[in-house]
């Protein structure tokens, strides 16, 4: 028995996740993703994973770079994510309306975030038509205290403190 992509997203939607947006730097260009398949895997040493489509920009970009950022979204950052989730946006200038500040390493981290990680990546592993990166978090920095940004059911919602 075959589930279809279509029943297989409408189940998976029933599971509400946070919302993230990963970031690196490459040849000087930021580039930027919206996930929500974001997951802790261990304590020791810290590692978390994000699912990247292979065939997304943003993995041409992330493969080759050692470094990156996850900066999980206070709710107020709705916009932004469904920004940086628009296929096809402009490269150039796509965080000039993000509010954002650079990591030690020149890596955007969103400034309406609830703790930004900076991550390097620790292993890639191929699963169907996407990338599971795995991140060895190197530094963690709370952010705002504020209401989360949920993605539940096809739509963002907000989770109130």
């Amino acid at each position: 028995m075959t589930v279809s992509q279509e029943e297989f997203r409408r189940s998976l939607g029933a599971f509400a996740t946070g919302v993230g947006v990963v970031t690196c730097l490459a040849d000087g260009q930021d580039h930027a993703m919206t996930a929500n398949a974001i997951a802790s895997v261990s304590l020791e040493p810290p590692l978390i994973l994000v699912g990247v489509n292979r065939a997304a920009r943003f993995w041409e970009a992330l493969r080759g770079q050692q470094y990156w950022a996850l900066s999980v979204l206070a709710a107020d950052a709705q916009p932004h994510a469904a920004w940086l989730a628009t296929s096809g946006r402009p490269l150039q200038g796509q965080l000039d309306d993000v509010p954002h500040h650079r990591s030690t390493r020149g890596i955007a981290l969103l400034d309406q975030a609830l703790v930004t990680l900076e991550c390097r990546t620790y292993d890639t592993v191929p699963a169907g038509d996407h990338m599971i990166v795995i991140g060895e978090v190197e530094s963690a920095h709370p952010g705002t205290d504020a209401d989360a940004l949920l993605y539940w059911r096809s739509g963002y919602r907000r989770l109130a403190r």
